[in-house]
């Protein structure tokens, strides 16, 4: 990135402070990631950035946006006055978006939004210059902050759209336009704040708003609520699911480190068990054909995708049994998807799972909770271990139904003594799969099972 402070300044609308002009090339929100020649973001969050400024400029700020009055701007940096920091911020975003031009694909769902944004910037990549959202950075910040990193000359860039309030997808896709948007899959995630699935599935249709007139959408097939809601979509449109949809797979075997699956008899593997993962290869997959791969070019990105870390990821214990992380965060399709697909996958010795409660479900949590025994057995696991106030409704309803079934259940501030009890159990030989909410800290669990 190099644009002058001029060019920044009508670009977001602001006043520009003094006559001097620098050229600017980096952004950051945060003063302790600032480098030399960066423009400074003050946001709003847990204090005001604002009061940052002065580390900002130590550490090689040229210019900053500036909208608090209470407090006066510095004098040895480029100031741009705004009403609003977070709203220029996005308006510059969208200007380099412009200039850079690049084929933007957007992905959101309830599930699986990393990895398929993985596996599709790994398909992109055999032929075009591809830049991607990293981490988690799929908000209203996160993504401008994307947009602003991408390198030039990028080709496609890839956007992950998370939300957990109706309004939010409609502001990221209007400010990215995307060329193709997809959606994963419509599950419980933040059902607590959209009221029901056909909430969800309206707040993840705003990924639309901002898709271009002769763009594509690519939808599941087995989802009537987002069938029903884009028939009069004017967008190209194509679904995709196991044996169903425009663009549909066949399993032909699934291991611990890989599944194989064909479409329209060409075989395709990815390095990952699980049928939902066929389905968000499927998205990658088609966004490649949109985009002129060949079927040899797609098979290499999906052959050799690197997955973003606790995303269905294989690790080591300290004492050698196999752990299945994928803690970090959780509805429970996602939950139940994960444990269907750790249930059938081979193990030289037991099964067992820690489950941590999945927030945001509102007034049906409970049920959603105890819906899980419908995932769990006393064939294909040997125990159980509950994490949370609300998995306490899936041990009441185990002990009924699997009654030999081994179950501990513990509490919020009980993660010590759950830890304690899992050490003593695992056995070498064994093989656990991990799944909750990221707010419930089984991150911290996997690490202990590693130390």
């Amino acid at each position: 990135m190099k644009l002058t402070t001029s060019i920044i300044n009508k670009a977001v609308q602001g006043e520009l402070l003094g006559t001097e002009e620098v050229t600017v090339t980096g952004v950051e929100f945060d003063s302790r990631k600032i480098k030399a020649g960066d423009l400074f973001v003050p946001l709003q969050g847990n204090a005001d950035g604002h009061l940052f400024v002065q580390k900002a400029i130590e550490n090689g700020a040229v210019a900053t946006f500036w909208s608090n009055e209470a407090i006066q701007p510095p004098e040895n940096i480029v100031v741009i006055n705004v009403s609003d920091t977070l709203k220029a911020f996005q308006a510059l975003a969208s200007y380099y978006l412009l200039e850079e031009n690049p084929d933007v694909i957007a992905i959101t769902g309830s599930n699986g939004k990393t990895t398929t944004k993985d596996m599709t910037e790994a398909v992109l990549h055999q032929k075009f210059k591809t830049y991607k959202t990293q981490g988690n950075y799929n908000n209203d910040i996160g993504l401008p902050y994307t947009i602003l990193h991408m390198p030039e000359g990028t080709e496609k860039l890839i956007l992950e759209m998370g939300m957990d309030h109706a309004g939010e997808i409609r502001v990221l896709s209007e400010l990215a336009e995307p060329d193709v948007a997809a959606i994963t899959i419509i599950g419980e995630a933040h059902i607590e704040n959209l009221g029901s699935r056909a909430g969800i599935a309206d707040a993840k249709l705003e990924i639309t708003n901002g898709l271009i007139d002769d763009g594509l959408l690519l939808i599941p097939a087995d989802e009537p609520l987002l069938a029903e809601r884009t028939e009069k979509l004017s967008q190209k449109q194509q679904t995709f699911g196991i044996q169903v949809g425009d663009i549909s797979a066949t399993i032909m075997s699934e291991s611990r480190e890989a599944t194989l699956f064909t479409v329209d008899g060409k075989a395709y593997q990815i390095p990952m068990p699980g049928k939902y993962n066929v389905k968000n290869a499927l998205i990658a997959l088609a966004i490649g054909r949109w985009y002129g791969l060949s079927d040899e070019e797609i098979y290499q990105g999906l052959t050799y995708v690197e997955i973003t870390k606790n995303r269905t990821q294989w690790l080591k214990a300290a004492n050698g049994a196999d752990i299945l992380s994928d803690v970090y965060n959780a509805n429970p399709t996602a939950m139940g998807l994960v444990l269907d697909t750790f249930a059938k996958l081979p193990t030289n010795g037991r099964r067992l799972a820690v489950l941590a409660d999945m927030l945001e479900l509102g007034p049906e949590a409970a049920s959603l909770h105890r819906n899980m025994v419908d995932h769990l057995n006393d064939q294909e696991f040997a125990a159980v271990y509950l994490y949370g106030e609300q998995m306490k409704n899936l041990a009441e309803v185990i002990a009924v139904r699997y009654p030999r079934l081994a179950v501990q259940s513990f509490a919020a501030n009980e993660k010590i003594a759950m830890i304690e009890a899992i050490k003593r159990e695992l056995q070498p030989e064994d093989s656990i799969v991990l799944k909750g909410s990221n707010g419930m800290g089984l991150l911290e669990v996997i690490d202990a099972l590693q130390a």
